[in-house]
Order: structure tokens, then C-alpha cells, then sequence
């Protein structure tokens, strides 16, 4: 069964407080969903129309289980707690295994 993915690009980061309740909130639902972190910031050289900004990867078992995982409520008070902290590109994508 493929993996999946969470792929996060922060264009910008206005408000680090935000960005910081965040992460706290949304490891309460990546944990329990089994997800783990590959990536979270470091160094990044973009191309193309990449942005060279904050990066994150986060792999779980499935497909299924990252989108559950988004879709909870654990996730969604993350996501509150964030709000218009952060511009980011949010996308979960299918792995190739």
C-alpha cells in the first residue's frame, strides 16, 4: 500500500507564535495517526519557482491515514490555533510504494 505524504512550503511566516501553537497542536494529531516528521525546516535551495522558505514532509502508512489525520479534530484545532499566521502551499500527496 502506498504512503502517504504531507508536504508543507511556507511562503512566509508572520507570526513565529502562531507557527509555534501550531506545531504543538498538530504533533497531537500526527502522533496518534502514526505520522512521522522527515523534514521540518533545515536548509533548503529552491528552483524553478520554488520557494526557498520553511519545508516540512510528514510520512504516514497510507494515503488514508494522512488524509484522516488532516481531516480530525485534533488537526483542526491546529489549524485554528494557526490561522493567518503563516501563507503556506498544504498538499497531500500519494507515494510511489
Amino acid at each position: 500500500m502506498p504512503k502517504g505524504y504531507w508536504v508543507s512550503v511556507y511562503r512566509t511566516i508572520s507570526d513565529p507564535e502562531k507557527l509555534a501553537a501550531y506545531n504543538e497542536l498538530a504533533r497531537l494529531a500526527v502522533d496518534p495517526a502514526g505520522g512521522r516528521t522527515l523534514v521540518r525546516g533545515g536548509r533548503v535551495t529552491a528552483h524553478d519557482a520554488g520557494i526557498a522558505e520553511r519545508t516540512v514532509v510528514v510520512e504516514f502508512d497510507s494515503f488514508e491515514q494522512a488524509v484522516a489525520a488532516r481531516e480530525s479534530v485534533a488537526y483542526q484545532q491546529a489549524l485554528a490555533a494557526l490561522s493567518d499566521g503563516v501563507e503556506r502551499d498544504f498538499r497531500i500527496v500519494e507515494g510511489t510504494d
